[in-house]
């Protein structure tokens, strides 16, 4: 998700490709033998580098930034932009193991997630405290933080939306809300057919 906002809030033309992950397409294998999404194949240019893949959606949304950033996104300064990349480290790291666990206790041999959800609370009333002085994680306006964290807090509200709501986390739920009434994630979120063409790669295999 935050990889196709990134290529969505830059302009760049780039083909989607919808990838079913039970289903993988050679290509999506031969371009990148991991077999997961999103991938962005960028295609060689004459007398320019050759054809490159990048892996991560971070990295992605990095590429895409660095082409053209008419929102301004990217934090203007190097102390800003260390800033929002340590949250989005956390969001990665900590965050993102104890979702999974609190989304799919049975893949880790868990009972229960509760207790990685309680854990994850923690980070998310962090999270709350930033958003009740200022609009944004790392300022007045949305930027590359934001993109690269709303989708994974999106997973963990709406794995227990009940028991979210109920969460005195006021300012991180209408920081929320705004995101998914943004018109960049109606965007986003349009549906794809799963991609079987054994045309050349080239774009973008998200999620």
């Amino acid at each position: 998700m935050r990889a196709r906002l990134a290529l969505h809030a830059c302009g760049v033309a780039y083909e989607h490709r919808e990838v079913v992950l039970k289903n993988k397409p050679a290509q999506l294998l031969q371009a990148s033998p991991k077999g997961t999404v999103p991938v962005l194949c960028l295609p060689s240019e004459p007398d320019g580098p050759s054809a490159r893949v990048i892996e991560q959606s971070l990295d992605i949304m990095l590429w895409a930034l660095s082409q053209h950033d008419p929102c301004g996104w990217l934090p203007e300064t190097d102390a800003a932009l260390s800033t929002a990349l340590g949250l989005i480290a956390h969001n990665d790291g900590p965050f993102k193991e104890q979702l999974d666990r609190y989304k799919y206790p049975n893949r880790s041999g868990l009972v229960s997630g509760t207790p990685d959800r309680d854990q994850a609370s923690l980070w998310l009333q962090q999270l709350n405290q930033l958003l009740q002085i200022q609009n944004y994680l790392t300022g007045p306006r949305f930027g590359l933080s934001d993109a690269a964290i709303a989708p994974f807090v999106r997973q963990y509200a709406h794995t227990d939306p009940g028991w979210f709501e109920a969460q005195a986390w006021q300012a991180l739920r209408q920081w929320l809300a705004a995101f998914e009434a943004s018109d960049d994630f109606a965007a986003i979120m349009k549906k794809h057919p799963p991609w079987s063409d054994p045309a050349p790669l080239s774009g973008l295999a998200p999620n």
